[in-house]
Order: structure tokens, then sequence, then C-alpha cells
């Protein structure tokens, strides 16, 4: 697995103008968790139980495919890309809401982890469907129909398209260096932001018909759809599991998040079994983290702090 965003977030603090954008807005994040943090522990914020869900509209935008309504081929194409968009929403809203399968792993593992539980987010990432922005062209969606684009936004490798502003944007297109996807660290949904994937790795293997989507099968062993759950992890402000012993403050070294065991290198494949991986920090890695390293199959949890993060 290779990430971008350490790569991305370098372009963007060696840019005065982007960083100085970055930094106030972090400020703004770092006051606001600490209100949250405080509430939460004076028990002023109620249970996610009896909180409705956190609605958030979801555009996906494949650039590279241009829509042509006199090719059944394409129209074919374009239909299964539309499915393969709300499979792999259908995953975020299971790991962000720990409704996942697999997190029935975590009561056996969660032995070797003592003082680190699941996180649950109560959000609903959702394709929208209604008040699109205005545009042309055949590739753009029509009100009523879901918010993919088809050759017509985010063009020319583009990161932001002030079009899609407010909403969540999924640009899928081919990465090149081996980068499965990237994103801002702490993404602004008001300049049109976006997480980009590639197009190996964007939503999950599917059957039936369309048996797939030419050109955008995920691949072995990131075809569950767990790269976009790790790259929308730093949209949210999450950094790497890994990304090194946490100092006399945990909420300021590390990582950031006090609950994940500090880590300073990336895990790739997959554990041999939960808590057999040591650390260079005296701590035994979270491998099955969405912010590690580790392939689809063998991640499967946020911790309590990553949800309060996010």
């Amino acid at each position: 697995r290779t990430c971008g965003t350490d790569q991305y977030m370098q372009n963007v603090m060696s840019n005065p103008e982007l960083k100085k954008q970055y930094l106030d807005m972090q400020q703004q994040f770092e006051s606001e968790l600490q209100r949250l943090q405080l509430a939460q522990a004076n028990r002023q914020v109620e249970q996610n139980a009896i909180i409705p869900p956190i609605r958030i509209p979801v555009a996906v935008h494949y650039p590279s495919v241009i829509a042509d309504n006199t090719n059944a081929t394409n129209v074919s194409l374009r239909a299964c890309l539309v499915l393969l968009a709300q499979r792999q929403i259908n995953i975020l809203n299971a790991d962000y809401n720990a409704t996942n399968s697999d997190i029935s792993l975590w009561s056996s593992a969660s032995a070797f982890y003592p003082g680190t539980n699941v996180g649950v987010m109560n959000v609903s990432f959702e394709l929208a469907t209604l008040n699109h922005p205005a545009g042309s062209g055949q590739g753009f969606p029509v009100s009523g129909s879901p918010a993919v684009t088809f050759g017509t936004d985010y063009l020319s490798g583009a990161d932001s398209d002030a079009t899609w502003a407010g909403y969540f944007n999924l640009v899928v297109r081919n990465i090149s260096g081996g980068i499965l996807g990237y994103s801002p660290l702490g993404g602004n949904l008001s300049s049109g932001a976006t997480v980009v994937i590639d197009n190996n790795a964007f939503g999950a293997t599917m059957t039936g018909s369309p048996a797939s989507c030419s050109g955008y099968i995920p691949s072995a062993p990131y075809n569950l759809g767990r790269t976009l759950t790790h790259e929308l992890g730093h949209f949210f402000n999450l950094n790497h599991t890994f990304q090194g012993c946490d100092g006399a403050n945990c909420l300021t070294s590390g990582d950031r998040v006090c609950d994940t065991p500090s880590a300073d290198t990336p895990w790739y494949s997959c554990a041999a079994a939960p808590g057999t991986v040591s650390t260079n920090c005296g701590t035994t890695q979270l491998t099955m983290n969405y912010m590690d390293y580790t392939d689809d199959v063998c991640m499967y949890m946020f911790t309590a702090g990553h949800a309060t993060r996010m």
C-alpha cells in the first residue's frame, strides 16, 4: 500500500499561501477538538444512538470516461461505474459506522490492546441525487440522477473544482508512481476539494450484471474498498498510525490519538495474528487499523479516539 497524502501535504506546505490556509484551519480544528473532548469528559455530549446521523452528500467523478450516448459499450460502462460508486459508498458507511462484517474479529483481538475500543462515527454517506450544480454535456448529472460525472469535471489532474463546493468529492483516475490514493490532511469542502483514488483500488470486485467495469476493476489485495476508507480518514484529519512514538503528550505527538498504540513504521500485508507485531516504540502495533498500510482484507477498524478526532 502506498498513500500519497504525505507528498501532497509537502507540496501544500511549500506554498506560502496554501500553508497559511492550512495552518489557520488546523488551529480552528484543534480548538474545536479540545472543546469536544472537554464536553465528553464532562458528560455533556449525548450518546450517538439518540443523535441523527450526519448526512454527507457525495459526488463521484470519472474524468477519463467520456460520455457517448450513441455507443452502447460506453453507456453500459457508465452504468457499471455508477453501481461501483454506490458499492464504494456502502463500504464507507459500513466501515465508518463499525457495521462491517469483519469488525467481529475485534472481539478476540481486543485483548492484545488494552485501552483501545472500536470507533463509531454515526454518519451517512449518500450519493447525491438532487440540487446538482449547473452543468452541461452528456457527462453531467441531471436532477434525480446520481451525482456522478464523466469526462467533465476535475480535468487535467485537478484536485479541486469549485463547481462541486459543498459535496464530498471522489475523483477516480489513474495515479502514476504506484500510489493508490491521496487526500488533503483535513479537507475543505467549501473549495470543492477531493479525495483521489486510483482506478485499480476504487470500490470492490463486483459480480452479476454488469459483471465488471472495464478499466476500473479493483485488484487484490486492494479490492475491498478500504483504500478510500483510509484516504477519507486523512480528509477527516487523521494521520497514519505509524507517525512516530508518542512523546510526553499523546494529543500533540505521534498520530495525536491516544488510544492508538504508537508506531514509527507502517505494517504491510497481513499480520500472522493479532498482537504479534512489536514496534520500536515498545508497543504492539494496531495492524488492523484503517490508518495503517495492511491489506484490505486485514484492516477493519478505527479507534474511539479516531472517531472523536474525525
